[in-house]
């Protein structure tokens, strides 16, 4: 079924007027929009549509104060209103920045303490910490040694969370993964839970528990992970890039949601918590955009695409030219749409990491400008993703880590404020 979009961002200030839109095929759209104004009503606190001369208008409710909202909505001409994946993830980070923003109110993240706890405990949080921060070393060597300026609570913490994250990331793309089931997932969302209600079952979700009690981590990030996790059990080809953007956002955008609260945001910051979430969201969003540029080779040989199918077509391009691995014209220009966008997220993301606790900016500013080097040697390899692996080479990283320590003496106050709109 055809179904078209309308798509605003909007603050209380400004009524964005747009043109009924038509449908893709040419159906003109004709739903109720008593029914849009239902859901807008429910979903948005009390935001409406307006017809004015021909135009539909949206118009914020009274009650957002100065916030600024994206409403992204698909009416189908059966009249059915569909939430997009922006949006659908908009709402959550929102949900995660109010925790934060709780949080800050009451002063917790400013000055995290050690809680006092038995000597054993102690010890053996001690030792969980420590194999986390090995295995941190180990798979993560760059991003590690940005860690170590951090205080010692923060990066403990985060050295909990990469692990989970990866052993998560395992269970579908490690050596086991042939071996993995959906009870299997179902198993490791219980555990999940169990470790949020202070019953971990072994070091290392030991080590996750005891963050989450002393930093407002939230669950539905991680659940939202494993839920990525159960998709690449379920699902190898995405229709376009509002079903990839969902799947982006399990498996990486969420790492940026559990890592904000950690990391915390500077007291000499301006930006909203909101806007800062969203710039850790498109961080995430760009990494695995990238991942998925570099690994097109790899994940071919595993039966999976994850390109946008309407955009191949678009490009003149099917699986099968994915399947046979060359690089023609049409798969340049292909790449080099695709990279753009990678790269437009990477922006999005820049934007806020000044934003973030001094001590917290290195591993970031790391991780963004050595990821983002990836899509550089996508180029210098003439867009063969086929038989070249795109990587950074150890010079090269080692000359970006003064970089990006320079830029993490930035802080927010000695930069003109960017716009951080929605990632």
């Amino acid at each position: 079924m055809a179904v078209a979009s309308l798509h605003c961002t909007f603050s209380p200030k400004i009524s964005t007027s747009l043109k009924l839109p038509e449908v893709t095929q040419g159906v003109q759209l004709s739903c109720s929009w008593r029914s849009v104004n239902k859901v807008l009503r429910s979903r948005y606190d009390g935001d409406r549509l307006q017809r004015k001369k021909g135009k539909w208008s949206l118009i914020p409710s009274k009650s957002r104060g100065n916030s600024t909202v994206l409403c992204s909505l698909a009416a189908s001409p059966a009249g059915e209103v569909v939430i997009s994946s922006e949006k659908k993830v908009y709402d959550i980070v929102l949900k995660q920045a109010a925790l934060v923003k709780k949080q800050l109110s009451s002063n917790v993240l400013l000055d995290v303490k050690p809680k006092l706890v038995a000597p054993r405990t102690q010890n053996l949080l001690k030792e969980a910490y420590d194999r986390c921060g090995e295995v941190c070393a180990e798979y993560a060597k760059t991003f590690y040694l940005g860690t170590l300026l951090m205080t010692p609570e923060r990066r403990r913490a985060i050295w909990a969370i990469y692990v989970w994250c990866r052993r998560t990331d395992e269970l579908v793309d490690g050596p086991n993964a042939f071996h993995i089931t959906p009870s299997a997932l179902d198993r490791w969302e219980s555990r999940l839970e169990n470790l949020f209600a202070a019953r971990p079952y072994d070091l290392f979700d030991a080590a996750l528990s005891d963050t989450i009690s002393k930093f407002p981590v939230d669950i539905q990030p991680l659940k939202d992970m494993i839920e990525g996790m159960r998709m690449d059990l379920k699902k190898s080809r995405y229709r376009n890039f509002d079903e990839l953007y969902l799947y982006c956002y399990y498996v990486a955008g969420t790492v940026g949601l559990m890592s904000v609260p950690v990391m915390g945001i500077s007291p000499e910051s301006k930006a909203t918590t909101e806007s800062v979430y969203n710039a850790a969201l498109a961080l995430g969003i760009a990494n695995q955009l990238t991942n998925i540029l570099r690994d097109v080779r790899d994940d071919a040989r595993r039966g999976r695409i994850y390109l946008p199918q309407d955009e191949l077509a678009q490009a003149g391009l099917s699986d099968q030219d994915v399947f046979n691995g060359k690089v023609t014209d049409k798969w340049r220009n292909f790449m080099k749409s695709q990279i753009k966008r990678a790269r437009m997220f990477f922006s999005k993301a820049e934007n806020a990491v000044t934003e973030l606790n001094q001590a917290s900016r290195w591993p970031v500013w790391a991780s963004l400008l050595l990821y983002r080097q990836i899509l550089d040697e996508i180029e210098a390899n003439d867009y063969d993703n086929f038989t070249k692996r795109a990587y950074v080479s150890k010079a090269k990283k080692l000359m970006a880590l003064p970089i990006a320590f320079g830029r993490s003496l930035v802080s927010p106050s000695s930069r003109k404020q960017p716009s951080l709109g929605k990632a």
